[in-house]
């Protein structure tokens, strides 16, 4: 019986480790944004599914069937291995939404090799329950430790020990300890239970539809939560974990003991937890980074506790099982794709995730009343229980949602790499459009003839950028400039360009563009030779020749920064393309990291000196408060150079902890 929990648990682990692993492998092939992991996740979630499906099938079959079938797919899974990509990709034709070439390198990398896992848990189950009688749930939380295990050994031991490549060779060989374990465990049984295939009885169609929507919602909110805190923060392994190990937490705690989930209390909590998740949702990047994170982690306990305790108040026995297991993958997989793929073509903004807090609370309600419960409100004691409570929460929710929902925007666009939004305002110096993106300023322009032509928010007169361009020694020469720019935003910089210059910009985001062209003029105004280059800046360098006089870097001013362009590898890139003489600029103006430490390391790989640059603001021109920082070899600028700490960021290292604020 041993056997047993150290497969589950192995099973498990492999499971949720392989998760991160090719995260980190996709995430700086398309562009670094947070909608890459919730591609992976919800493909995860699928697999799932298809791997619960097959158990389900074959529990139907007699047990000696089910070992020699066993036996075989998962000794015919080693030949996916190994799990990193194994083919060439076309990365610089990708343009839009990569949803469809995401899957299909996650399919054709791993596929295989997931479903055998993530079918060995209700099986290993099922066997168990039939072996010695033994109660199956408990493995369930074996099997949500392991899994839980594997999410936190990783952001602190795997990925700051070991190269990607050799995280990747260590999975797929434990992956065979695990083949050969299975394939032992399967044959060795298969007389275990009397010949004929095994009863399996099948729930009622309401409990079905119970399951689907408990196990749904709670996978929508794991999927909504982690958009939200990876927008405001960064694309790191760590905040991909924690929501799943909060969700793995609760299912622990539910299927470990009777004695975990206690409607009453969690009633109570999902009453507070609700209106804080609400706040969390609407302050978005004002609040502190801990604070930020707390706020989002306790409203998805609670609403997780709340959906799988019912699951687990509600599990049938033995016997259906593997159908429970089959329905609650289902309902996971639907919920992911709700807010994966549904979502951002149907909402034009986050509305996920204040509609998941209401839904959860109408759930919660529904609970309840399954439970017995009616109304009584005679006393003053009736008014004392988790419903009339849970109602106010949901009070609170739908009215965060309208908060949301509303504004004076005259565009809003929502596509894979997040919410685009053009308003339309005015202050002292009149009338401007403005372009956010989540909650962060991405250019802004003046309507009067007279102001439309000034740079302005991060890169005004008295910027880094500004004196890296008019300080640079061609621009002095007055010689053409050929600049490339990393991140559009309205297309500010063109208003710097003059007659023979060349400006390049790199942008990911299509839909940015469509906006910058259409409700900004900077770029038609330009007298500069203005081209715009879609996809990632990093695979456009790598698959073309072109070299610049100037090469700034624009792409970290928001919450989700993308790591892979500040790494080693990166500046190498940059250097590459640059021409002798060259300047490199970075805009690292941040409400969370303190990315002057990684610029400076850059500076040391490039043999560059670094010179830091912050701006205070101008009102009265629409500038910015904004730190730049500019790598040159050239003695033109007069300003404070880097003095302090430089830390080197590799494509397979790169910790944000050490440069949080």
């Amino acid at each position: 019986m041993w056997a047993f929990p150290l497969l589950t648990f192995l099973a498990a682990f492999l499971l949720f480790q392989v998760q991160p692993i090719l995260g980190r492998y996709l995430l700086p092939w398309f562009g670094g944004g947070p909608s890459v992991w919730s591609v992976c996740l919800v493909f995860f979630q699928t697999l799932l599914l298809l791997g619960y499906a097959y158990a389900h099938w074959l529990a139907g079959r007699p047990r000696k069937n089910q070992a020699w079938i066993h036996a075989g797919v998962v000794v015919a899974s080693l030949l996916a291995l190994p799990i990193a990509p194994q083919f060439t990709f076309d990365l610089a034709s990708q343009v839009g939404d990569p949803t469809r070439q995401i899957l299909w390198l996650l399919f054709a990398s791993v596929g295989a090799p997931y479903v055998v896992l993530a079918s060995s848990s209700p099986l290993l189950q099922r066997w168990y329950a039939q072996a010695d009688g033994q109660r199956p749930y408990r493995l369930y939380a074996v099997s949500n430790a392991g899994s839980l295990i594997a999410l936190g050994s990783y952001p602190f031991v795997f990925e700051p020990m070991l190269r990607l490549d050799l995280q990747s060779g260590l999975w797929s060989g434990a992956y065979g300890i695990f083949v050969a374990g299975s394939a032992w465990v399967a044959l060795r049984g298969r007389q275990g239970v009397p010949s004929g295939a095994d009863q399996v009885s099948a729930p009622g169609g309401t409990q079905t539809g119970w399951w689907l929507v408990l196990s749904g919602l709670g996978s929508a909110m794991l999927l909504a939560t982690t958009n939200q805190m990876s927008q405001e923060i960064a694309v790191v392994p760590f905040l991909w974990v924690l929501p799943l190990a909060i969700y793995l937490v609760s299912f622990i705690l539910v299927f470990d003991s009777d004695r975990w989930y206690r409607r009453r209390t969690f009633g109570f909590l999902l009453a507070v937890a609700v209106p804080v998740g609400a706040v969390a949702g609407l302050a978005g990047g004002l609040l502190p980074l801990g604070l930020h994170v707390l706020l989002f982690s306790i409203a998805l306990f609670a609403v997780c506790m709340v959906c799988h305790g019912e699951l687990a108040v509600s599990k049938p026995p033995a016997q259906q099982l593997t159908g429970f297991y089959l329905t609650v993958a289902a309902g996971g997989a639907i919920g992911g794709l709700c807010v994966t793929m549904l979502a951002p073509r149907v909402f034009p903004d986050y509305w996920e995730y204040p509609i998941a807090l209401s839904a959860t609370c109408v759930l919660a309600l529904v609970a309840w009343l399954r439970a017995g419960w009616r109304p009584a409100f005679e006393t003053p004691a009736g008014f004392l229980q988790p419903p009339p409570a849970i109602a106010v929460a949901l009070l609170t929710a739908a009215y965060a949602f309208t908060i949301d929902a509303g504004g004076d925007s005259i565009a809003v666009t929502r596509g894979f790499h997040g919410v685009t939004r053009v308003i339309e305002d005015s202050d002292a110096n009149g009338e401007f459009r403005q372009m956010t993106i989540g909650r962060t300023k991405h250019g802004l322009q003046y309507r009067a003839d007279d102001m439309r032509s000034i740079a302005t928010t991060y890169f005004g007169e008295g910027t880094g950028i500004e004196l890296a361009i008019e300080r640079h020694p061609r621009r002095v020469r007055r010689m053409p400039l050929k600049m490339g720019l990393v991140g559009l935003g309205v297309g500010t910089i063109a208003a710097y360009g003059r007659p023979g210059d060349e400006i390049r910009f790199y942008e990911l985001n299509t839909q940015v563009e469509d906006a910058a062209r259409e409700y900004f003029s900077f770029i038609a105004d330009s007298p500069a030779k203005v081209e715009v280059i879609l996809g990632d800046a990093r695979v456009r360098l790598t698959e073309e020749t072109e070299t610049f006089d100037l090469i700034a870097v624009d792409a970290f001013s928001s919450g989700a920064i993308p790591i892979h362009l500040l790494t080693a590898e990166a500046a190498d890139l940059y250097a590459e393309r640059l021409n002798t003489g060259g300047i490199l600029a970075f805009h690292i103006t941040n409400r969370y990291l303190d990315l002057a430490p990684v610029i400076a390391g850059l500076a040391e790989r490039l043999d560059l000196s670094a010179f830091v640059i912050d701006s205070e603001g101008d009102a009265d021109r629409g500038v910015s408060a904004c730190r730049w920082m500019i790598l040159s070899s050239d003695g033109a600028f007069t300003v404070e150079r880097h003095e302090g700490a430089s830390l080197e960021w590799t494509d397979d290292f790169a910790s944000v902890w050490k440069v949080l604020r």
